[in-house]
């Protein structure tokens, strides 16, 4: 008897593992934002989204189009290209500010169903705007049509994705990555937060679940011998 109520405990437990490992496979499409370091020219997952950060000029940004399951994960732009390159054709000009943008529409195994990136190479855009405008508004100089959710999450860069706004996508349906639902205009999971590969608030609620039948069976075997 405790022999078959042990396998039903383990059945059980191997159940809800599996179940967690399903649920952590789903990642989100998004566009990620990043800023470029200047001192090593390493893309950096920025801090702040796009309509709260304030750029100096000089700077460059970067967006990227992918699934993936965290800053920790998420695919950073392509190319080398820095400020100069960008800038190059556009001067400077007194009260204004010049912000190198670097759009990557992505991979098509990261495009939504029946559509494609507009561009397999990332585009470059200077954006010369007010002293005090925002990523947002550099982004919105250079690269429109721009769409925004209800909840103001940045959702399409120059017209793409057509629709969709940081939808869930199973593991075994793209390319790229997994996980919990990032996007660009907050940061997402940060590497230290949930998700970073600890159990999570499901799992151990279902393992905790299956402690207690367990014991229960168990307790109704030893009321029954009793």
């Amino acid at each position: 008897m405790r022999r078959r109520l042990a396998l039903l405990v383990l059945g059980l437990l191997l159940a809800v593992l599996g179940t967690a490992g399903q649920a952590q496979a789903a990642g989100y499409r998004y566009w990620s934002f990043w800023d470029r370091d200047s001192g090593g020219g390493t893309w950096v997952y920025a801090t702040q989204g796009p309509s709260t950060a304030q750029p100096s000029d000089g700077d460059v940004q970067g967006f990227r189009f992918s699934v993936s399951e965290d800053s920790k994960h998420s695919a950073k732009p392509r190319g080398k290209a820095g400020f100069a390159a960008i800038c190059a054709k556009t001067p400077a000009r007194e009260g204004d500010k010049r912000v190198a943008l670097v759009l990557d529409f992505g991979t098509a195994a990261d495009a939504p169903a029946g559509s494609a990136p507009p561009d397999p190479n990332p585009r470059t855009a200077c954006a010369r705007v007010d002293e005090d405008a925002t990523t947002a508004d550099a982004l919105a100089a250079v690269a429109k049509p721009l769409r925004y959710d209800t909840n103001a999450l940045l959702c399409a860069i120059a017209g793409y994705p057509r629709t969709g706004c940081g939808e869930a996508v199973s593991g075994d349906s793209h390319g790229s990555g997994s996980g919990d639902r990032p996007n660009a205009s907050r940061s997402p999971r940060s590497a230290s937060g949930p998700g970073d590969g600890g159990p999570s608030v499901g799992l151990v609620t279902g393992v905790a679940a299956v402690a207690v039948l367990g014991a229960a069976a168990i307790w109704q075997a030893r009321r029954r011998r009793g």
